[in-house]
């Protein structure tokens, strides 16, 4: 099977996009991680399928780079807005059908992409953690010294203990700096950090409104690995948060044409 594959990337989170409008593409589990493996195929977090949808502009169908097909990526959905645009189904606006439901995107004059994310009713409060779900589920945690803590061990005690194990949750932990929000990310189905994950950032952002550790009104910068992003927000309750917005860059990086090995 030969391909002709895009690579996109978010502020690091990185992805192998196909366009899939002629239904032409099917791949298996094996296929996907082998795209996504970065010492024998392209490389990425995750893969993501461009499809049509009829009433919108497309559907967004995404892979973690495990093979499985995931929860919301919220950089991915940047990403895909992008890429529409580049393949002439959009302008500077989208309205597209991912995993967890519609969603709305806009492309800004300096290319920033903002991706509409979905109604956060509840967070769950422990005794040092937060839980809530912003397409994805994610598990936050505030730390001290988080340029030099161990996330991947930790986050995958967390991810594998007997709560989650069977499921899985992402896992972020957060740290106040100056006038930003330090966040970094285990993911699960990357099984491994990642430099930036836009539902993460986007739940450290809402646990941050919570804590009143924002920093700005109804908004929150963001400080990751891979670079810098935003989140606005409005809150109703406490814990309550509506009207809220991704936003950061979404690159191009290259194409390429592979031959996959038939299944």
């Amino acid at each position: 099977m030969q391909l002709h594959c895009y690579k996109y990337q978010g502020t690091g989170n990185d992805f192998v996009i196909l366009d899939n409008r002629e239904k032409t593409i099917s791949l298996t589990l094996e296929q996907i991680k082998f795209l996504c493996d970065r010492r024998f195929g392209i490389g990425a977090d995750g893969l993501m399928l461009l499809e049509l949808e009829p009433g919108i502009d497309f559907k967004m169908v995404y892979f973690n780079s495990d093979g499985n097909q995931s929860s919301m990526c919220g950089n991915g959905g940047r990403c895909i807005t992008a890429f529409a645009k580049r393949l002439g189904i959009i302008t500077n606006e989208a309205k597209f059908l991912a995993i967890d439901g519609t969603h709305e995107s806009k492309i800004g004059d300096d290319e920033t992409v903002s991706l509409k994310m979905n109604d956060v009713r509840q967070i769950e409060v422990g005794d040092d953690y937060f839980y809530l779900d912003t397409g994805s589920p994610h598990y936050v945690k505030l730390v001290n010294g988080l340029q030099t803590f161990d996330v991947v061990g930790e986050g995958k005690k967390i991810r594998y203990n007997d709560r989650f194990k069977a499921e899985g949750t992402n896992v972020n932990f957060i740290e106040k700096k100056d006038n930003e929000l330090f966040v970094r990310t285990y993911e699960r189905g990357v099984e491994d950090e990642t430099l930036s994950c836009g539902t993460g950032v986007t739940a450290a952002a809402l646990v941050a409104g919570f804590k009143g550790m924002s920093t700005g009104k109804n908004n929150c910068s963001i400080k990751t690995l891979g670079g810098n992003l935003n989140v606005k927000f409005d809150k109703v309750l406490e814990n309550t948060f509506y009207n809220v917005w991704l936003e950061g860059p979404a690159t191009f990086v290259f194409t390429a044409n592979i031959t996959l090995t038939e299944a």
